[in-house]
């Protein structure tokens, strides 16, 4: 049977270690500097455990620079759409949180291949007699993601992306002129965003949740109007 390690008792063992250096010093006269050298053991054990807290996070220099541009371009992309997406939400009521949020997940914010070239930023199909490009894309179907080939949208620049996306809430579509009635009553961010996947503009169970987090993170919030 394996012998059981005894527990070291380092409470025990370091007021021994103080009585014996106490002692030492007691011996040799030296009590004032016993005292001295206590405080600055103690002031030193200190810093070694709280040092650490507030420090800054040490990023390699090429990596921090990275950081910081995507983080800029991350703003200017939010400068350039907000304007406009608050000018729309005058006209149409679809509150501008919504419309950002939705073009940074569904257009990687304005990087993908639909919204860089053909400046479509809402994954908008094109309709028959519609200009339209056939590009490769990943659809939430039957419970998992699948790979599959669709027309989409072409617009001659990113504002018309933007006014058709606003415009297909307020017009619905033609079997259901009111499909989007939800969206379009919503007050807040949270209720639009549930709103989006309860008229049923999203197949993806967790279109809600990204919706909220891309505005909670970036505070989207405050490029809404009262309707």
């Amino acid at each position: 049977m394996a012998k059981k390690r005894r527990k070291i008792n380092w409470r025990r063992r370091m007021k021994r270690f103080r009585r014996a250096l106490k002692g030492f010093f007691v011996y040799r006269g030296h009590l004032r500097w016993f005292n001295t050298l206590l405080t600055a053991l103690t002031i030193l054990i200190i810093a070694l455990a709280f040092g650490g807290v507030g420090k800054r996070v040490l990023v390699p220099a090429g990596q921090s620079s990275q950081i910081d541009e995507t983080a800029k371009q991350h703003r200017q992309f939010i400068n350039q759409v907000a304007p406009y997406a608050q000018q729309l939400q005058q006209r149409t009521h679809v509150l501008a949180s919504l419309q950002i949020a939705q073009a940074i997940l569904e257009s990687d914010w304005g990087e993908s291949t639909l919204a860089s070239q053909y400046h479509n930023y809402f994954g908008v199909k094109a309709g028959q007699d519609e200009p339209g490009v056939i590009l490769s894309t990943l659809e939430y179907v039957n419970d998992h993601y699948e790979t599959v080939n669709a027309r989409f949208r072409t617009y001659p620049n990113w504002q018309a992306s933007f006014a058709a996306h606003a415009q297909l809430f307020v017009n619905g579509v033609d079997w259901n002129p009111n499909k989007y009635s939800d969206v379009l009553a919503a007050t807040d961010y949270r209720s639009g965003a549930a709103a989006l996947q309860k008229d049923g503009y999203a197949t993806d169970p967790g279109y809600t949740n990204k919706i909220v987090a891309i505005i909670e993170k970036y505070h989207l919030n405050r490029f809404d109007q009262s309707n």
